[in-house]
């Protein structure tokens, strides 16, 4: 599956947070900044993602606490901020 039809899926299947912040991020209702959630960047699917500022925003559930996924979280944040990307984690 592409990451596009990923990031299809997880727009479809977004959390009741993910909801409330995109109300909140979506057409430039946000100090008028162009937002995009699940949108692909690289191998990875952000959740929102503000191309003019290089900001990137991830909501992180509770599986986030894991050691594992800790490790694959400070990878991906990595490989973001090589890109110049700033990674805001909640």
């Amino acid at each position: 599956m592409t990451s596009l039809a990923n990031a299809k899926i997880l727009r479809a299947q977004s959390t009741p947070m993910e909801i409330t912040l995109w109300n909140r991020l979506r057409s430039r209702r946000f100090m008028g900044l162009k937002f995009r959630r699940q949108c692909p960047l690289g191998s990875y699917i952000v959740d929102f993602i503000c191309i003019e500022k290089m900001l990137i925003i991830e909501l992180d559930g509770g599986q986030h606490n894991e050691d594992k996924q800790q490790n694959y979280d400070k990878r991906r944040t990595e490989f973001l901020n090589g890109l110049g990307y700033n990674v805001l984690r909640f």
